[in-house]
């Protein structure tokens, strides 16, 4: 039956070259053995079946079970998973008549339907390039563009996932060994790069009212802030987030860890700069909230595995030590002592602060908190239950006057008073809860009983935007046409796999040290948001102050705070400023 079905495969010249390019190839977990005939077999009959039928039955199956928009009825000449032709027509057609239901059924129960293998039958485009020119700084800027996919493979073998990626290179630049080149990635995990492309870094900007929530439609509008003037750069979308995927066939849990997320993106920054010849050139990681661990740790496994050198570091609002934020570990009393400056500058920003502090600027406020915090704070968590109740009730006291919500409140917390809590604790009495990601941002809170808000509203007006934005900037100026979602924020890469940091609290400040002290060169730039109740500034300083590096090291570190939340730059004012200080960074000259 098979030797039958292929010679007329054979026949009609459908059946596929092995590794021929365009046609997925049949990847199996690593250390298995090569396919079989038969998965091969199996292959060429979804072959067969596509060329019949127009479009693929398993393409239909998985785009179902794996809960995307499915396009399966549209017939011949729909866009499938994978980028097949709008303009193919199924074989049937061509031979005078459709097949019998005997004949569906019967290729349907042969080996190649029920192995669920997938082998594309049309070419999938690479990359799309474009040309465009920007103002910046006052000057036109021309750049190409491209938009891309660029396959993750180990040790040269198949391909296990593509990644999806968004490069700007300035165009009028004659040698590139001289031109810096920046990879840049947000975190989540789960968290497309979106936001830094298209909030801060990139030639286009979303438009955006800061604060408030804006609804369709949305816009983009140039960026005179990006740092393309001054650095190529490169927007990397791990696996599963935006439109990059794991490739049919393999599962993509083995790109959802701490560690393997690590290894594929440190190769893909590696193979993407030897394909683009950027070895000479240098180079920059750029890295948002859980992508900045991420960088740090691709650094030092660059450094390490591929002697890949970086000339910096930016790391914006950044968490290398998850011992700062894990308050729900019961006995880990740090986070409640590194999140107070950050809680009186919200309280100072809602007017919940006594006269005093409020005729304070909000520095001045932060920075007496932050004393009180490592002096007095930090001294009654750590003597637990052998606090007096005179002197709990003291610091409760003093809590309050820096916090802005009542000591009995504090007190019965004892004394430890978890984000969220104080989140929908602070403006209770006006019904109302305060973002995580950015605590000037209010939502109403219609049950004022609970001490947690089951959604943030910081994030709620700035992930419609940026979605929209996304979808109608890479499809229309970017001139990258593509049915599947790109997946600005998703849970898709949950759950998280922690490998050998799973019994213990994900630190990147060893390898840090390891890189500085290893690259005498290198140069790391942090920017916090004074309301950003996520990654508190206070515990950015104390990670940088556990480093234990000579004076030497410690001055190529530079921390930047500003008036606004974990994405700072949204708020318009201050977009200007971190670009200022980022290009002088990249630049090296001048005091940040």
């Amino acid at each position: 039956m098979q030797s039958f079905i292929l010679s007329i495969v054979a026949a009609l010249g459908l059946r596929p070259k092995p590794r021929q390019r365009g046609f997925a190839p049949l990847d199996s977990p690593p250390g298995s053995k090569p396919p079989g005939p038969l998965l091969h077999f199996g292959a060429t009959i979804n072959i067969l079946i596509k060329q019949f039928f127009g479009r693929s039955p398993k393409n239909c199956l998985m785009r179902k079970f794996n809960g995307e928009q499915n396009n399966c009825n549209k017939g011949p000449g729909g866009l499938l998973p994978g980028g097949e032709s709008r303009g193919a027509k199924p074989l049937w057609r061509g031979l005078g008549r459709s097949p019998s239901a005997a004949t569906i059924i019967g290729i349907m129960l042969l080996p190649g339907f029920v192995s669920g293998e997938e082998v594309k039958g049309v070419e999938e485009k690479a990359e799309v390039v474009t040309e465009h020119v920007v103002t910046i700084g006052g000057k036109e800027v021309p750049y190409r563009a491209v938009a891309g996919f660029l396959p993750l493979k180990e040790d040269q073998g198949d391909a296990k996932g593509k990644i999806f990626y968004i490069s700007y290179e300035r165009s009028d630049v004659e040698n590139v060994n001289d031109r810096p080149i920046a990879f840049c990635f947000n975190g989540g995990p789960g968290a497309a790069s979106v936001w830094l492309h298209l909030g801060l870094l990139g030639p286009m900007k979303v438009e955006l009212e800061d604060l408030k929530f804006n609804p369709p439609p949305y816009g983009y509008v140039a960026n005179g802030y990006s740092l393309l003037d001054d650095v190529d750069l490169v927007f990397i979308d791990p696996i599963s987030t935006g439109y990059s995927r794991s490739v049919p066939g393999q599962d993509p849990k083995i790109f959802h860890g701490v560690e393997s997320d690590i290894k594929w993106l440190s190769e893909w920054v590696r193979m993407y700069t030897t394909i683009k010849g950027r070895w000479n050139s240098p180079k920059y990681l750029i890295g948002e909230s859980y992508g900045t661990l991420r960088a740090v740790e691709m650094a030092d496994s660059l450094h390490d595995n591929s002697n890949f050198y970086l000339n910096g570091i930016i790391l914006i609002s950044s968490v290398l030590d998850f011992q700062t934020l894990d308050k729900f570990d019961k006995g880990n009393d740090l986070p409640f002592i590194l999140a107070l400056p950050t809680y009186a500058a919200t309280a100072w920003y809602h007017k919940k602060l006594a006269p005093e502090l409020l005729a304070l600027s909000v520095e001045e406020v932060m920075e007496r908190a932050k004393t009180f915090a490592l002096e007095e704070l930090s001294v009654a968590l750590l003597a637990g239950d052998e606090l007096s109740k005179e002197r709990k009730k003291a610091v409760a006291s003093r809590l309050s006057f820096y916090m802005g919500i009542g000591s009995g409140y504090i007190e019965r917390s004892n004394l430890r008073v978890h984000q969220t809590r104080f989140s929908k604790e602070l403006l209770r009495s006006e019904s109302k809860v305060v973002g995580r990601f950015d605590s000037r941002c209010t939502g109403y809170a219609p049950d004022t009983i609970t001490d947690y808000s089951n959604y943030d509203p910081s994030l709620n007006v700035i992930v419609g935007p940026f979605a929209a934005v996304a979808h109608s900037y890479i499809d229309g100026n970017l001139k990258w046409k593509q049915d599947n979602e790109y997946r600005v924020l998703t849970s898709a890469v949950q759950p998280w796999d922690y490998g050998k940091y799973s019994n213990k609290y994900l630190n990147a400040t060893p390898s840090l040290r390891d890189l500085l002290i290893g690259n005498p060169d290198l140069r790391i730039f942090i920017a916090s948001g004074y309301y950003d109740l996520a990654t508190p500034i206070l515990g950015s300083i104390y990670s940088m102050n556990h480093l234990n590096l000579d004076a030497q090291a410690k001055d190529r570190i530079k921390m930047k705070n500003y008036k606004g939340g974990h994405m700072m730059y949204l708020s318009p004012p201050l977009l200007k400023q971190v670009s200022d200080d980022l290009h002088s960074f990249i630049k090296g000259v001048g005091k940040i």
